[in-house]
């Protein structure tokens, strides 16, 4: 894990850095040239590559994400503060209905495979894997929000400010939730164990919940980690179609911006939140699956 972030770190670092010029002399910008070079050595942006490399490296051994460039006196960690609740609370609802919902939908396809409901789950999950977010999020708004005016858009405060969003942000991570645990059903129905408890004349309800569902949803846990760090940084562009005050303001505004700051500070928060996620998908292996144990290497 440590390693993992380090080489994400040096390659955002290095990726930024390949960009020609400075965020203090674009257009816009204060051009006074003892102001720029004041500023430049406030950000230790007058000192060589390596030098700022190691001065960032030992501030995020302190956990200091270092002052916003476009946001002064704002600090990074302050920012994050503010705008990752917002986003965890849009992408935890947008994950809950992914998971309940895309694994209901596939384990009724799976239980009535080659029926018409099997088809249309089916063509709802290639639209969905199909169809950008930011599409679905277009047609809500001009649907649901504006002509049908079921639900408030922009801004945020109810929680019916999260429906929309929400569900525009968890339409592709359904589509495919259902379209695997369909296919991880159809190969765990037909297993011996499967057999065995039909034959025991256990109910349909147990041998699809207790035994069938249990192995079939493995797969999708595999994925977990990667849809909800893919559902999180998604979400940045829905937060803009829906003005949402969360962490892709201030990411779309760093990029805008030229932040370095504010740049490296979400991209290392996500990837140390993607790389445990990571984790604890193989704890939650073991939870799930007794079978499935970590044993350390003899020899």
């Amino acid at each position: 894990m440590i390693v993992t972030l380090w080489l994400i770190i040096t390659v955002t670092f290095a990726l930024m850095h390949t960009v020609p010029g400075s965020p203090f002399e674009k257009e816009g910008k204060n051009s006074n040239p003892t102001a720029v070079q004041n500023m430049m050595e406030f950000y230790h942006l007058d000192q060589p590559v390596t030098t700022q490399y190691l001065l960032y490296l030992k501030s995020l051994l302190s956990l200091d994400l270092g002052p916003s460039i476009g946001h002064f006196p704002d600090t990074v960690n302050a920012m994050i503060s503010r705008g990752f609740p917002v986003s965890l609370k849009l992408g935890a609802v947008s994950i809950l209905i992914s998971i309940f919902t895309g694994i209901a939908l596939g384990t009724v396809a799976a239980l009535r495979q080659n029926r018409m409901i099997d088809y249309l789950a089916m063509i709802f999950a290639v639209i969905g894997i199909a169809v950008p977010n930011f599409i679905v999020a277009t047609l809500l708004i001009k649907y649901v929000a504006v002509e049908w005016k079921l639900l408030p858009v922009a801004t945020w405060g109810t929680w019916k400010h999260v429906i929309l969003p929400a569900l525009a942000l968890s339409t592709g991570p359904l589509a495919i939730i259902a379209r695997l645990t369909r296919a991880s059903m159809l190969e765990v129905l037909t297993a011996d164990y499967i057999e065995t408890a039909r034959a025991k004349g256990l109910s349909p309800a147990t041998i699809v919940i207790k035994h069938a569902l249990r192995n079939a949803v493995l797969p999708v846990v595999t994925l977990l980690g990667a849809l909800v760090a893919n559902v999180l940084t998604g979400s940045f562009v829905i937060e803009k179609i829906f003005a949402i005050p969360g962490m892709g303001k201030y990411f779309v505004d760093g990029i805008n911006n030229r932040d370095y700051s504010l740049i490296m500070g979400t991209t290392v928060f996500y990837s140390a939140l993607l790389v445990m996620m990571m984790f604890l998908v193989d704890i939650a292996y073991g939870l799930i699956d007794p079978r499935i144990k970590l044993h350390r290497k003899e020899g």
